[in-house]
């Protein structure tokens, strides 16, 4: 299924993409799926090198509010981080469409390559060594001298998104609300914005055999806590009761412990991610009845991680 925001794009127009980026053609074009966000698209040149298009929707496509200017961040992201992880070199970035090298591998399955997990929880640790000016989004969109103001302004911008595009919440609004301020305590402790991938699950992570060959769709990249990177590569899961996850070990060194500060503000982390993920369905034309699993299973998480963070 085709989200929305995707554009269709010709062999013409991947022609004038190559032309104006690299000033060479098209030798091939392969679409590449997995994601729902952007056009993605594999270039074999004449020249004999092998890139990767991004082009992000056209200007008139709705969005949700946190996704404005989602490929210059994107850019921004792997300038960022190129000298500690895997990730592609940015060949060129203009406007709405980013060219970079191809990485080597193929995504990870749900289930599968321990090892990598644990080096990509090695890179992840070295990425949170890079630290922002202020906590949240780049640009216009949430940020503040805080994380519990950055964070609850970003959970205020998806609430504004439910209502904007009609989604009936399965936890009233206000509630939400109430639970996040709940938390201000917890989430004031964290006093440095880390750089954070957010967005690390097994689609944006490449392997070749044993070995991490890259991270991909750095996108929605944001300054916080570090602990809100540890949600998405154990999605759907609670990684603070899985004390021999690979990821973790990676990323800590070890067997992980986490306190009750720490438990909380992953529950935080899993609301604000569920909740996401049941606004964005219908900008994403995820509402017909084949996507009804979907939203039946994140609606019930974050439900769940609501109960769970007001006991």
């Amino acid at each position: 299924m085709r989200s929305p925001t995707q554009r269709v794009l010709t062999r013409a127009d991947l022609d004038r993409y190559a032309d104006a980026a690299l000033g060479t053609g098209i030798r091939a074009a392969t679409e590449l799926s997995g994601g729902s966000f952007a056009a993605v698209w594999r270039l074999d040149l004449v020249d004999g090198r092998s890139v990767v298009l991004k082009v992000g929707p056209a200007p008139e496509t709705p969005l949700l509010r946190y996704e404005a200017g989602m490929i210059a961040a994107e850019a921004e992201y792997f300038r960022l981080v190129g000298d500690r992880a895997p990730v592609p070199t940015v060949l060129h970035h203009d406007g709405d469409a980013i060219v970079t090298t191809l990485l080597p591998g193929s995504a990870i399955a749900p289930g599968t390559a321990p090892e990598v997990r644990r080096q990509l929880g090695a890179a992840v640790a070295a990425i949170h060594t890079v630290t922002g000016g202020r906590f949240g989004y780049t640009g216009a969109r949430p940020n503040a001298d805080t994380w519990s103001g950055a964070f609850a302004a970003m959970v205020e911008d998806l609430l504004a998104d439910a209502v904007d595009w009609k989604v009936a919440l399965p936890v009233p609004a206000d509630t939400v609300r109430a639970t996040v301020r709940a938390h201000h305590d917890v989430l004031s402790t964290v006093d440095r914005p880390a750089l954070l991938h957010f967005d690390l699950w097994d689609g944006n992570v490449l392997a070749d055999g044993d070995r991490l060959t890259g991270l991909v769709d750095g996108e929605r990249h944001l300054y916080g806590d570090p602990l809100l990177d540890l949600v998405s590569p154990v999605l759907f899961r609670r990684v603070e009761e899985e004390p021999e996850n690979p990821f973790a070990h990676g990323y800590f060194g070890g067997p992980a412990t986490f306190d009750d500060s720490a438990r909380r503000r992953l529950g935080l982390y899993r609301l604000h991610l569920y909740l996401l993920m049941t606004v964005e369905m219908p900008s994403r034309g995820m509402t017909g009845p084949e996507s009804r699993g979907r939203d039946d299973l994140v609606r019930a998480l974050l439900t769940e991680e609501v109960s769970r963070l007001r006991t």
